[in-house]
């Protein structure tokens, strides 16, 4: 009976689960064409599949379309059905209550990443397609890497392009399905009209390289966050993801400096995340006080989040937190000084290796 009630769900992990399965019943399904440059060919695969989905009997509309296209591409258009847009003087926008009328199984929307005019009932695009979704409509989209607000600024450095809009944090973790168009940008100008910044790029490989590693980091952000958000609602804790967290450990006696410095470069390289933990400590003197200050400040300038612990023993404390955060790694420094609180620290240090199954410690000297 204890080992049965130890697998037994909660009650916050029985109503997860079926707000869960709930919200799928009733939600429409959203699918995005991902582009990680100009011109390699999302606009079409994204109408091409909406025409093989009305090919099998699916109801499929389109909602938004891009001012210009190929031949190719306006021959697939012609076999949808085509709901027009609504006007704000000369711009225009989804006219979202037309298509929660006309109530489809299927809109179709080439450019997610869109303001929309004054006036509009929604101030964004994305907000559009939000309410599509709540209404029941799944959704099939586009948009480039470059208007994800979280690598616009990245992105912006490799194209020296900068873009108006942006599609918030968080967004594309909703979506259902991510889709990363990698067909070779050069064949794929055949099938829509590429900008003049996409054929720039064909001639820079390496652009391209880094720029499709983040579109694929993106795609696998999406994979990791569906997977943690399943396992959660069935009462299992996830122990590793395929976004990299670093966590290092502050301590009031030595400068983290260069740890911090450490984890921040490896969190960016995945684009993932960095925390920086303190165990309390009773009766810090203030010297101590001081360095933890210096630690706190120099941790939050390099965009850590900063946590402090409750705990009688440091090493469970900082493995709860790193669970429960999903860490894959975390950043300790050992000093090389002599003494009682080396050997005292050493001590910890192993505790933590044997202790911290499934996530990777790595030591920085000190």
């Amino acid at each position: 009976m204890v080992k049965d009630s130890l697998h037994r769900p909660t009650p916050e992990q029985l109503l997860a689960q079926a707000q869960l399965e709930e919200r799928r019943k009733h939600r429409g399904q959203l699918k995005v064409f991902l582009g990680y440059a100009p011109g390699v060919g999302k606009s079409f695969q994204m109408l091409d599949e909406g025409r093989r989905r009305h090919e099998r009997g699916e109801d499929v509309v389109v909602c938004a379309l891009q001012p210009q296209y190929s031949g190719e591409v306006e021959a697939v258009l012609q076999k949808l059905e085509i709901i027009p847009m609504a006007r704000a003087g000369e711009a225009e926008f989804i006219d979202v209550p037309a298509v929660i009328r006309r109530s489809p199984q299927v809109a179709l929307i080439d450019g997610l990443a869109y303001d929309n005019p004054p006036g509009s009932p929604n101030a964004y695009r994305w907000q559009d397609v939000e309410q599509l979704l709540e209404a029941g409509i799944s959704v099939i989209s586009t948009v480039n890497l470059q208007y994800l607000e979280k690598h616009r600024e990245e992105v912006e450095q490799i194209t020296g392009k900068r873009v108006l809009y942006s599609i918030p944090p968080g967004f594309l973790d909703g979506a259902d399905e991510i889709v990363v168009v990698d067909a070779p940008a050069v064949e794929s100008l055949a099938h829509g009209v590429a900008p003049a910044e996409g054929t720039a790029l064909l001639a820079e490989p390496h652009k391209l390289s880094r720029l499709r590693q983040l579109a694929l980091l993106v795609a696998a952000r999406v994979v990791d966050y569906h997977l943690e958000t399943y396992l959660r609602s069935h009462g299992i804790e996830p122990s590793w993801g395929v976004e990299e967290r670093i966590l290092v450990c502050l301590t009031p006696r030595t400068n983290a400096a260069s740890i911090l410095e450490s984890g921040r470069r490896n969190a960016d390289r995945f684009h993932g995340e960095l925390y920086a933990v303190y165990v309390r400590e009773p009766a810090l003197s203030e010297k101590g006080q001081a360095m933890l200050r210096q630690n706190f400040d120099y941790a939050k300038k390099l965009g850590a989040q900063v946590e402090t612990l409750e705990g009688r023993d440091t090493v469970d404390a900082i493995l709860e937190f790193a669970r429960e955060k999903g860490v894959t790694q975390i950043f300790v420094g050992h000093s090389t000084s002599k003494g009682a609180w080396r050997r005292l620290w050493s001590t910890f240090i192993g505790r933590l290796i044997r202790s911290a199954e499934g996530i990777d410690v790595v030591v920085y000297p000190n």
